[in-house]
């Protein structure tokens, strides 16, 4: 408050209590309605107005415009200042009637209101009374009659999310809305409701509770559902009133195959507007819900723009009073390539399982693949209480994100515990080992506990174990390791490290509480025991065996206008260990022995390891096996594909992911 209003208005108030007859000028009058325009003291602003003012705006029509008005544009900070010229002052002290210019100046939500405008002062001849004499000019200087002040958002647009070459993963693009226009139904219209409500499986009161929203009037189009996939084919051509038009809305074009990976957005909640008060939410904004739309959130989602115009009663625009532009959201530019991410989810054809594809030279993440999954596009359209409850009850758990899921990797764990061996000395490619059987135990001490094998081979080479996938003879090595040892050097594939990327991880874990048994040792060597990993680690963890030891750092953005540069957590073995294991992986699909034999490509040497790892309580017992394939290109180098698919066991074991895996390289090579 400006210490001359307050004094002037403590003297105006003096004035009136003791009756002094002393004319007030209308410089004291105005100041002290500024004063109370200033405090947003309304009702007494009313009372300094002019007789023939409130004859035509009551005190609470007047009152609560200005809060109204003020409120809605979240006013701040208001100054009003008036300008008085005392050689004006003179010439019309004699006047009934004075005019004084002003300006004013305020916060709103859409930035700084700058405006200046005249006030026009009335002296009442009876009692010499100077009072204000209002018109809407006085909230803003160029309103008038019935004019309003509204606010409108401007919506900033989500940032869209790319994959390496281009192609859309999420965008803004748009879906249809049925919906009634009121007026068009006429005679027809508890005919049209009845058969609309039928036709889209929704209540009639669903559809009346639409149309009884305040705002609907009989030309205007009314929206009841989204067109969603299961109503595309329906037809409403019979029925009056009912209409389609676009809307613009978020749409996953790669649908089910990038579900997981890129997430989805929804509407916020009321808990979402509590829980989040810095991003000033609102009803019907909304905001990512899972995956990458959840994870980058705050670089998609952007600023909104704000506009306080004044309008006239028709509608029509009359003067931008502010404006803050709106601040679009950042686009995201992935490593993913969707055709590959794509052709990994066909080919899984609803098996419940996960992939993963990388660069494995450069880290780049190519695809994470989780299936069976949802279509992220039914959150956007209108997810039904059907389609809710049928993912949530299906036993393959489509909402389950599995390429985040930690497994027991079996026999792809095996280079791993190779390359110890060699990397320590305690083994070599061609270290001959003869071995009695399928079976075997350490000694007396495991009771009935032993390791088993597939393939009897009496004499066979590290190579040959790896390329039979011999359980006894990585067994044996270990055993020779020594649990601290082998701990020690495995830990060095990234057990225990959190993956340097956005999308959250869980660490992988060679065991729960460390090796604390020969048993434990013996099975943790060939995958099984307590070791645990995602398709993501274990596709890293084979990184050393193509980039000469080093163990490279996943990418799964892409840097804009830069290429990307390969990034080594470290280099955690010999090169000539590297090189061996490499080999050893050429050995397992080159020689026809070899157990990936199958995933051959003519014009390519391929590498690879076949795993199967068992989920069973007893060695006798049949359970659940989950297979897996790990594959790359030996020469190119450009990629490496992990698969893991559960329940395999009578379908073929490993050899059943192998056939999938193969099938989705070829096809890749086949296209580029």
């Amino acid at each position: 408050m400006k210490t001359f209003g307050v004094f002037m208005l403590s003297l105006l108030l003096i004035f009136l209590l003791t009756g002094c007859t002393e004319e007030i000028k209308p410089e004291d009058v105005l100041e002290s309605y500024i004063t109370y325009w200033e405090q947003g003291d309304y009702e007494q602003m009313y009372g300094l107005i002019s007789e023939s003012s409130q004859a035509v705006t009551t005190k609470d029509e007047f009152v609560q415009r200005y809060r109204t008005i003020y409120e809605g544009i979240d006013m701040s900070d208001l100054e009003v200042a008036a300008v008085y010229n005392d050689d004006e002052e003179e010439e019309n002290s004699e006047s009934a009637v004075q005019s004084f210019p002003y300006q004013m100046k305020m916060g709103t939500v859409a930035g700084p209101i700058d405006v200046e405008g005249t006030v026009k002062m009335t002296k009442n001849k009876e009692t010499n009374e100077w009072k204000v004499t209002w018109t809407p000019s006085l909230l803003f200087p160029s309103m008038t009659g019935e004019d309003k002040v509204i606010v409108r958002t401007i919506k900033a647009d989500r940032g869209e999310i790319y994959d390496r070459n281009g192609q859309k993963l999420a965008k803004n693009g748009s879906i249809e809305e049925l919906g009634l226009v009121p007026g068009q139904m006429g005679e027809e219209k508890e005919r049209t409701i009845t058969e609309l409500a039928e036709r889209l499986s929704v209540t009639k009161s669903f559809i009346h509770d639409k149309l009884a929203a305040p705002w609907v009037e009989d030309d205007l189009f009314v929206p009841i559902v989204n067109v969603t996939k299961d109503r595309e084919d329906l037809d409403f051509s019979d029925l009056q009133g009912v209409t389609k038009r676009q809307k613009n809305a978020r749409v996953y074009p790669y649908g089910e195959s990038v579900a997981h990976l890129v997430g989805y957005i929804r509407e916020v909640s009321a808990e979402d507007i509590e829980e989040n008060p810095d991003k000033k939410l609102k009803a019907g904004d909304t905001i990512g819900k899972a995956g990458l739309e959840q994870i980058y959130e705050e670089r998609l989602r952007g600023q909104n723009g704000v506009q306080i115009s004044i309008v006239k009663a028709n509608g029509q625009h009359k003067e931008t009073l502010a404006k803050n532009d709106p601040v679009h959201g950042e686009d995201v530019h992935l490593t993913i390539d969707a055709r590959l991410q794509h052709l990994i989810y066909q080919s899984l054809d609803g098996d419940a399982g996960s992939g993963a594809a990388i660069h494995p030279r450069t880290g780049e993440i190519l695809a994470l693949v989780s299936s069976p999954a949802y279509d992220p596009n039914a959150f956007i359209q209108g997810l039904s209480t059907e389609q809710w409850t049928t993912w949530n009850e299906d036993p393959k758990k489509p909402l389950m994100n599995r390429f985040t899921s930690l497994y027991a990797p079996g026999s792809v764990f095996k280079p791993i515990t190779a390359a110890i061996g060699i990397e320590l000395g305690v083994s070599a490619a061609d270290e001959l080992r003869t071995i009695d059987g399928l079976r075997w135990s350490k000694d007396e001490s495991w009771g009935n506990y032993y390791v088993k094998r597939v393939k009897d081979v009496p004499v066979e080479t590290l190579t040959d174990a790896i390329m039979y996938s011999d359980n006894i003879y990585l067994a044996q090595e270990a055993m020779e390791i020594g649990a601290e040892a082998f701990t020690r050097e495995a830990e060095t594939f990234g057990f225990g490290l959190e993956l340097p990327i956005a999308y959250p991880f869980p660490q992988a874990s060679l065991s729960n509480e460390g090796i604390t048994s020969d048993i434990l040792l013996a099975d943790s060597a060939y995958g099984q025991g307590q070791v645990q990993m995602t398709p993501l680690h274990l596709a890293l963890a084979y990184t050393p065996f193509i980039n000469r030891g080093e163990l490279i750092k996943p990418v799964l953005e892409l840097a804009q206008d830069v290429e990307p540069v390969s990034e080594a957590w470290g280099k955690i073995i010999d090169s000539e260990t590297a090189d061996t294991v490499n080999n050893m992986l050429l050995e397992v699909v080159e020689n026809p022995e070899g157990t990936g034999h199958g995933a051959t490509i003519e014009g390519h040497r391929i590498a690879g390891k076949t795993g199967t790892a068992e989920l069973k309580r007893s060695k006798e017992e049949e359970g659940q096996e989950n297979g897996w394939f790990v594959m790359y290109d030996a020469e190119q180098e450009d990629l490496l594909v992990t698969v893991m698919i559960e329940d395999v066991q009578h379908r073929g074991g490993s050899a059943y992911v192998l056939r999938k895996t193969a099938a989705v390289v070829r096809e890749y090579f086949n296209a580029q």
